[in-house]
Order: structure tokens, then sequence, then C-alpha cells
């Protein structure tokens, strides 16, 4: 089954990582490699309410990677491993100028 994850940035640059063979992080490790990067990447909620949802997370995490980790292999394959993870979805692609997330 096809299995990749991208992400449209804001200066329309695209990253994308095929996770094809590559096994996605169990859920609970994925929801606690995406909290970690949350607290060290200083991301604010994106709800009023500060209620954060995985996608959330995962939508917050990826804009405040920026094109330095964006760019970075081995940040990026551990980003998708958790997103996939985390999501349960073999095809994510996160759009940053829109901030959404597709399956």
């Amino acid at each position: 089954m096809h299995s990749e994850v991208s992400v449209s940035a804001d200066n329309n640059q695209q990253y994308r990582i095929d996770l094809e063979g590559a096994l996605p992080m169990p859920h609970e490790e994925a929801r606690r490699w995406l909290d970690g990067e949350f607290m060290r990447l200083e991301c604010e909620p994106l709800r009023a309410s500060g209620k954060v949802l995985l996608a959330d997370k995962v939508l917050t995490v990826a804009r405040a990677a920026g094109p330095d980790l964006l760019s970075n292999a081995d940040w990026l394959l551990a980003f998708a491993r958790a997103t996939q993870g985390a999501l349960a979805k073999p095809v994510v692609r996160i759009d940053l100028q829109t901030m959404a997330i597709s399956y």
C-alpha cells in the first residue's frame, strides 16, 4: 500500500517522504514524540480553548519546524513516522498555507 507524508510549506516548497517499507511509530510513542517536539519548538495551541488535537499538533509542529528541520532528512523521517503513527493514516498531506490536513 502507498505510504507517504507530504508538507506544503508557506513558501510553496514541498517536503515529501515516502514511507514505503518504513514502519510507523506505535501510537503512544508517536504521540509522545509529537508532544516533545510541540514543547521543544514552543508551539502554541491553534484553538482558543487551548485544546490540542493530534492533527493540530501535527500542523503546529510542521509549521514551527520550518525549512531547516523539514529539510533535515532524519528529522523529517521521524516526523513522518510519528504523524503516520499518531493519525493512523497511510497517506497524510499537510498544507501549511491553509493549516489543513488531508488523508
